[in-house]
């Protein structure tokens, strides 16, 4: 999550829901291949690592992690996530599919998992389709208005009506979907015009953002049909989509289904999952706590923010449930953290003050993959702007690794989970790839649709990732 934001509802889905039949809610890319094979790291432990200065020089329990964690494992899970499960949306039924996911594997690896339970906002979804066959072939997660139409289906041709004046519209418009560029401030006015010439649906298209960034999916807001809904649905698509639509336009009709839905009366879970050995000590020894979230904003498979830091969690799970230590290692996935660090809030919330004093340090992980080559850096980031136990670990890891030019300077920035525990006084931080000069140079593909492995994920990255965030919270176990 960054900046910070503010199917069918069916919040008592049951774990023997199987996530493998599940239908992908979202083209993952905008018109190529699903999967694609990622050229795989390729380094043994005291190797130089791309990018890095110097080569490493690794400690016994840094060689335990080094020698075990392979991005590649990572991917498979990742796969799952963001190919077979697709946009996981706070509180739907996608996001506890990809909770039942992350609870099982944890559970195969002998942790004890608990699914922990909180209460959130109802969401408000669309689906855009073409006829299956076609060439253009689609079918995308958007956002729908919570102001128009929705648990609704409507299908048409496609018009593009560009600004939506009157005189943009051709004669009739009547049953047929009307493009709209968005224009926050004429909204209302737009999908007025849009109901009396007879349309059947709106799609707003996000204006374009500025390079390199990309619009995402929105839910248009119609304030002033709050009380009394607009009878035609109103949906919001990102800037990919929006040119992609164009595009195809340009080159014949076009047909689409727009299929709206409410969510309501929804609960959405965090993963937590502790080591099981040395129960004599469970409840009392210190806690090395590695975290990520593995929501979605709505539209986007979420392959970099956030399934890469999800599934490095999973990956050191495998790995650090191995290694000898008498502290305790606990793994933690945040539902919901899209709409505002939801979950991590409920947790520390919820945490008595005897658990938030077992906690050495929590490494936040979130957005740890990116390919987009100016992501040069590493960065620490620290809500208060102060080093602390989890931004100290990671720096002498990556001095150890040979990364320490690559690695920033702690950074004062909060908008993910590690915000949540710094608050309370929990040494916490928040770890990723971002652009050299400025946490806030992020990828184009950031809370979009092309958020894939395809288009945003580089295994290189996300081994290295697994090494800093696994040699640190393992030498934050091991120390007293």
């Amino acid at each position: 999550m960054e900046p910070q934001s503010t199917p069918t509802a069916d919040s008592s889905a049951q774990s023997t829901d199987s996530w493998l039949t599940r239908r992908r809610m979202l083209a993952v890319t905008l018109g190529g291949a699903a999967t694609v094979a990622l050229p795989a790291p390729a380094w043994a432990a005291d190797d130089l690592r791309p990018g890095a200065a110097n080569k490493p020089k690794l400690t016994t329990t840094d060689r335990m992690v080094a020698n075990r964690v392979s991005a590649e494992r990572a991917l498979q899970h990742l796969k799952v996530l963001c190919e077979d499960i697709g946009p996981r949306i706070g509180g739907t039924r996608s996001e506890r599919i990809a909770a039942n996911y992350i609870a099982s594997e944890l559970d195969k690896l002998g942790y004890d998992v608990v699914l922990q339970p909180f209460a959130v906002a109802d969401k408000f979804t669309a689906q855009l389709s073409s006829p299956a066959g076609l060439p253009t072939d689609l079918n995308w997660q958007v956002g729908a208005s919570a102001h128009a139409a929705l648990d609704t289906t409507v299908r048409g041709d496609v018009v593009d009506v560009a600004a939506g004046e009157v005189a943009n519209y051709p004669t009739d418009v009547t049953g047929k979907i009307v493009l709209i560029d968005y224009v926050a401030a004429r909204r209302e006015q737009l999908v007025a015009t849009a109901v009396a010439r007879g349309a059947a649906a709106v799609i707003l298209m996000a204006a374009d953002a500025a390079p390199p960034r990309m619009a995402g999916t929105f839910n248009p807001t119609l304030p002033g049909s709050a009380s009394n809904p607009v009878a035609i649905p109103v949906v919001g698509i990102a800037q990919a989509q929006k040119h992609r639509l164009r595009a195809l336009l340009a080159t014949g009709r076009l047909n689409l289904t727009v299929t709206t839905e409410a969510h309501r009366g929804l609960t959405s879970h965090n993963v937590i999952a502790e080591t099981s050995k040395n129960k004599k000590l469970k409840g009392i020894n210190p806690v090395s706590m590695v975290s990520a979230h593995y929501d979605t904003v709505i539209g986007a498979p979420g392959a970099n923010d956030d399934g890469s830091g999800t599934v490095l969690c999973l990956e050191l799970a495998r790995v650090l449930r191995e290694v000898p230590t008498d502290s305790t290692f606990r793994f933690a996935l945040w539902g919901s953290e899209e709409q505002g660090l939801l979950g991590s809030r409920h947790y520390v919330r919820e945490l008595p003050q005897t658990e938030r004093d077992r906690l050495l340090a929590v490494y936040q992980n979130d957005m740890v993959a990116t390919s987009w080559d100016p992501a040069t850096r590493y960065w620490l980031l620290s809500f208060t702007g102060q080093s602390n136990r989890a931004t100290d670990e990671v720096a002498a890891a990556a001095t150890r690794l040979g990364y320490e030019p690559r690695i920033s300077p702690v950074t004062q920035r909060g908008s993910s989970d590690h915000q949540s525990f710094q608050e309370v006084g929990i040494a916490s931080a928040n770890f990723s790839w971002r652009g050299e000069e400025s946490p806030a140079l992020l990828e184009p593909p950031y809370h979009s649709p092309e958020d894939t492995i395809a288009k945003n994920i580089s295994l290189e990255r996300l081994q290295v990732s697994l090494e800093l965030i696994g040699c640190a919270a393992y030498a934050t176990a091991g120390k007293r």
